[in-house]
């Protein structure tokens, strides 16, 4: 093989900024929700259960969205079905916003649901497939950059959307409520991904496996230049051996039923899930106004959540392709566990109100505030970028499509779960024992890096095994 470095840097760069806007309205549509409840509440007449599952019902859609997309994919391309997310987006957003009921609105969202799940998966499988083995974590990485630049976008025009208006209930233009210009604001972003979709190649890998390999080596030629030649075999060596189209089937295993590394992918998906990382980005104002802050202070500190989430990502793409996914996992699962102890323990040990709401004196609230933060920090520089990454170069060709399928899956349904329930464990075991849990599961998460996980740094997805 030639190992002369031809690759056309800018190009592939500049079709992964493409994918990523799907990442975008990911994290956007999973944060606009934050800002509504209140006026989900108030405009549905709504108790905690079904306010709970307005929130979560997109969740399910997420499930279904990332299983059919890894296998779809696999059939129709990479770039279709991010093109159908697309479009997805755009009714999603349009609906939840003229939604005159529950019913209605859940309708909207679990179609958004379908586009975030089909986002989530494939944008990382179209980066892992189209950026050389050295840039791969760095691309990959900016997924998640992108996610919390989306959630970042959606706490800010709901703080200043509410501020404006006066509150999530108000009136703020032409006779609509606050919280529906909350997600009419998502319109933009979706057309733009929609547009700039037309222009970017499909995944060569795809094409290989479609016996598409004139196109592959067109494809392949305007991403690697001289070595693309070279790689086009590479690739249909990896595949050879299977005689076929890759299909779900493909992960089966006769000993463990499903593959040992589609198991890996699985365990990774549901624990990023399991330490309690969506009940701030969904409940973010919930929980704070819980723990005795203003809805305008709530949604001020999701503000500042979100950028810094963004700061931590930008260390995990810088520290990614240097140090490894192992490591950063590690002392990810590591940080998490403690902040989160220490958020359970201030708001266990927190004063209740006249009222019976928690109330956190001045240092307490400092505290929970700056340990909340550390939490985000560890999680978004390792399990949040990490985790996308590895699932999105981790499996062999043949099962790239249908791992993603089962470990998004996996992810999604945790997600739900674990979204579902915080309304009903926030009124029966409180934020000290739900933090608690989720603290449980970070500890837990540094037993299954270090045992499960292997690491993918510099190695090319031909050379992936499992």
């Amino acid at each position: 093989m030639n190992n002369k470095d031809t690759t056309n840097t800018g190009f592939v760069i500049l079709i992964s900024l493409v994918a990523t806007i799907g990442g975008f309205l990911f994290g956007f549509d999973s944060g606009v929700i934050n800002g509504t409840v209140d006026g989900l509440k108030k405009a549905f007449n709504s108790d905690s259960v079904v306010t709970g599952f307005n929130v979560a019902s997109m969740l399910l859609g997420c499930a279904v969205g990332a299983f059919f997309a890894g296998t779809l994919a696999d059939k129709m391309g990479r770039r279709a079905i991010m093109i159908i997310s697309a479009v997805f987006f755009i009714v999603s957003a349009w609906g939840s916003g003229i939604a005159t009921g529950s019913g209605e609105f859940i309708v909207y969202r679990v179609i958004g649901g379908f586009a975030v799940g089909a986002a989530s998966v494939i944008a990382p499988a179209y980066i892992s497939e189209v950026a050389p083995a050295k840039y791969r974590g760095m691309l990959s990485s900016i997924q998640q950059i992108a996610i919390i630049s989306g959630l970042f976008c959606a706490f800010l025009s709901n703080y200043f959307i509410a501020d404006i208006s006066g509150g999530s209930t108000q009136m703020f233009a032409w006779g609509y409520e606050a919280w529906r210009w909350m997600f009419w604001i998502e319109l933009a972003p979706a057309f733009l991904f929609l547009f700039a979709l037309f222009f970017i190649p499909e995944s060569p890998r795809f094409l290989v496996a479609a016996g598409k390999n004139t196109k592959a080596l067109s494809v392949l030629t305007s991403l690697m230049g001289e070595s693309a030649a070279a790689k086009l075999a590479e690739i249909q060596n990896t595949l050879a051996g299977s005689h076929h189209r890759p299909r779900l089937r493909d992960i089966l295993d006769s000993k463990t039923g499903i593959r040992p590394i589609v198991w890996v992918g699985v365990g990774l998906a549901a624990l990023q899930q399991l330490v309690g990382i969506n009940v701030v980005f969904y409940y973010g104002a919930v929980l704070w106004q819980a723990a005795g802050f203003s809805e305008q202070d709530s949604l001020l500190i999701n503000v500042v959540s979100g950028g810094v989430s963004i700061a931590a990502c930008l260390v995990a793409t810088f520290l990614v392709d240097r140090v490894g996914r192992k490591p950063l996992l590690l002392v990810g699962s590591i940080g998490m566990a403690i902040t989160l102890g220490v958020v359970a323990f201030v708001f266990a040990t927190g004063a209740l109100g006249e009222n019976g709401a928690l109330k956190l004196g001045d240092t307490q609230g400092l505290i929970a505030l700056i340990a909340a933060n550390l939490y985000v920090v560890f999680f978004n520089a390792s399990w949040g970028p990490v985790m996308w990454i590895m699932l999105g170069e981790m499996f062999p060709n043949q099962i790239r499509g249908s791992g993603l399928a089962v470990s998004g899956l996996s992810q999604w349904v945790t997600n739900f779960g674990i979204t579902m329930l915080f309304p009903i464990m926030l009124t029966s075991i409180g934020l000290g024992g739900a933090y608690g849990i989720y603290a449980f599961f970070a500890l837990i998460s540094a037993f299954f890096v270090l045992k499960y996980t292997r690491e993918t740094k510099g190695l090319e997805l031909e050379d992936m095994e499992g």
